[in-house]
């Protein structure tokens, strides 16, 4: 068979997703690995290794994508956050009482993905790992920050509907349930069954509402 040496030669990359999709795929893998082990190991002992088996990729792969590990908690926080925090304030802005919106947003927070509670376990993790390392703060992307923010948000609401009275301690009101927020975190994340999450979520729902139980006279 003759060819043609002036055409030059192409070689055929056969069927398969294209690189782009495949670099997509291999950065997420690296992203849910990586929120994985800081969850389990925190910021300090957690290495490019470790993260490299749990993503069943090399360690210079998980180079040739993040630089460093600053690099890579980073990105971890902010799409923590964008997938979490975010959403969790956006569904509970459908709702107007200050009951359902904390319902709501607990819902999404602890539950946003069922088989997988690595979300909640690193949020508790980024919000103590930022105490130890104030250089991993990022304003922008501090799930902490923007709890607070919606949680003092929602209880200035529900005093000018009248559902708190005008003279509520709101300062203190808000820390006790950014408290509950992130306790409910921290036990969807490292301590309760995922199955019975959506009841407990509920049945601190009644608590908030006073229908949880009737104290005798």
């Amino acid at each position: 068979m003759w060819h043609n040496f002036n055409v030059p030669y192409t070689a055929s990359r056969g069927p398969g997703r294209p690189p782009a999709a495949k670099a997509a795929e291999t950065r997420e893998r690296i992203l849910r690995a990586a929120r994985e082990v800081f969850s389990e190991l925190g910021y300090d002992a957690a290495t490019f290794q470790a993260i490299a088996i749990r993503a069943d990729l090399t360690r210079p792969a998980i180079n040739h994508y993040f630089a460093s590990k600053g690099v890579l908690w980073a990105e971890v926080v902010e799409q923590t956050n964008a997938t979490i925090v975010s959403e969790a304030i956006a569904r509970a802005h459908e709702h107007t009482s200050l009951i359902e919106r904390l319902s709501a947003f607990l819902t999404v927070a602890t539950q946003a993905e069922s088989d997988d509670r690595s979300a909640a376990a690193f949020l508790v993790t980024s919000v103590l790992e930022s105490q130890r390392h104030p250089e991993l703060i990022n304003d922008e992307h501090d799930s902490l920050k923007n709890s607070r923010r919606f949680v003092s948000a929602a209880v200035s609401d529900a005093i000018e509907r009248g559902e708190l009275s005008a003279d509520t301690d709101v300062t203190h009101l808000v820390e006790m349930l950014v408290a509950v927020v992130w306790g409910m975190g921290f036990y969807a994340g490292f301590v309760g069954d995922r199955s019975d999450l959506s009841a407990v979520v509920h049945k601190l729902e009644l608590l908030l509402a006073g229908k949880l139980w009737n104290v005798a006279d």
